[in-house]
């Protein structure tokens, strides 16, 4: 766990007791301050009450002396309406922030050159997460894993020289992170999703760009028209790679007939075979791998480093009946990944319609 000590002797509140909530409670406190939790569920209440955390109804609180408000990140900021929560702090001038803006404080303050690898996205952020993880772990460096993708962050060890954090972030996260600044920042796509928590795809498309926006260096997709247009917007201000499945690209990265191609001032180098170095199926898998070797690259590693990484474990694979994805993913994620089989192309169309139909949030094939 991190002790976060931005807070050291200050008093803070905080709202959202699922396990992202609990080890953000214990870290604040760990690093000295007074911590004042609550939640909407009396259980999730009763269970951070047995781990000796101080919970108090926040309508009671004395917000006058709040440093901040830390808010669960699937808390409603601003649509479809503030929770009551944020309110209050909006009235009493009391700044909202997250778990990942901790984090963020945490490393800064540690006096070590630790790197933060932030991965975000409408679609592939945690395929592409485990993927940089494996390839700089494999590669040598010293590396730990978490965010969005399982391990809350303040979960993580204490950072350490030479250290690389590779961290998945949704939008949720980073609404609550203002002072986020990676040294990689990098957005793999944007497609409509989560417009019931901000409001419009603009909003949706402003809030991911706040990632790459403050990043030492910023990997960003050219293949939609949201992404292109943040890397417009960010030309002269950040340093931007480009990555392409599509096009070649005169600064980063791009996949020409099943190789990974790194495009400079230099000329093109190739990285790594997606046919025979790496498991990954399907266009969507491409831009994902894609994505993971400019990071690597954005840390240091050479293509000789890259093209020694063994090959990637393979994110899905076939039993008799179906294919068995690793995790939980949306469902017209689930399709594209199946589109990557051949075998399954022309059960696709039957696939849509059913799940047009029943509309679920979010499938699990089992593993």
């Amino acid at each position: 766990m991190i002790p976060v000590s931005s807070f050291n002797n200050q008093r803070v509140a905080l709202f959202g007791l699922g396990g992202s909530g609990l080890a953000t409670a214990q870290a604040l406190a760990m690093g000295g301050a007074e911590v004042v939790a609550w939640d909407d569920n009396p259980a999730s209440v009763e269970k951070a009450k047995a781990q000796n955390i101080n919970c108090i109804d926040l309508r009671n609180a004395d917000w006058s002396d709040l440093a901040a408000l830390v808010l669960a990140p699937g808390v409603p900021l601003t649509h479809p309406a503030p929770h009551w929560t944020v309110a209050l702090a909006h009235e009493n001038d009391v700044p909202i922030i997250g778990d990942v803006e901790l984090f963020q404080r945490a490393l800064k303050a540690s006096g070590t050159n630790a790197k933060l690898i932030a991965i975000t996205g409408t679609n592939g952020k945690s395929t592409t997460t485990a993927l940089t993880a494996h390839m700089l772990k494999t590669a040598g460096l010293y590396v730990q894993m978490g965010g969005n993708i399982g391990t809350a962050v303040l979960l993580l060890d204490p950072p350490k020289d030479n250290m690389v954090n590779v961290v998945e972030c949704s939008s949720y996260q980073f609404d609550l992170a203002p002072g986020l600044s990676p040294d990689v920042g990098m957005l793999l796509n944007l497609t409509p999703d989560h417009l019931d928590r901000h409001g419009t795809m603009e909003n949706y498309a402003e809030v991911k760009s706040r990632l790459v926006a403050k990043s030492q260096q910023a990997i960003i997709s050219t293949d939609d028209t949201y992404c292109h247009q943040i890397i417009d917007q960010l030309t002269g201000k950040t340093q931007v790679q480009q990555i392409s499945t599509r096009n070649p690209v005169s600064r980063g990265f791009w996949a020409d007939t099943g190789r990974i191609t790194k495009c400079d001032a230099d000329g093109q180098t190739s990285l790594a075979n997606l046919k025979t170095a790496l498991a990954l199926p399907g266009n969507h898998n491409a831009q994902n791998a894609l994505a993971a070797c400019a990071a690597c690259v954005a840390v240091g590693l050479d293509a000789d480093d890259i093209q020694r990484i063994p090959k990637l474990p393979m994110r899905m694979r076939l039993r008799p009946h179906f294919p068995v994805l690793t995790k939980s993913i949306g469902y017209w994620a689930a399709l594209q990944s199946l589109a990557g089989l051949s075998l399954w192309r022309p059960y696709l169309a039957i696939s849509r319609r059913l799940i047009s139909l029943v509309k679920p949030h979010r499938i699990s094939l089992a593993l």
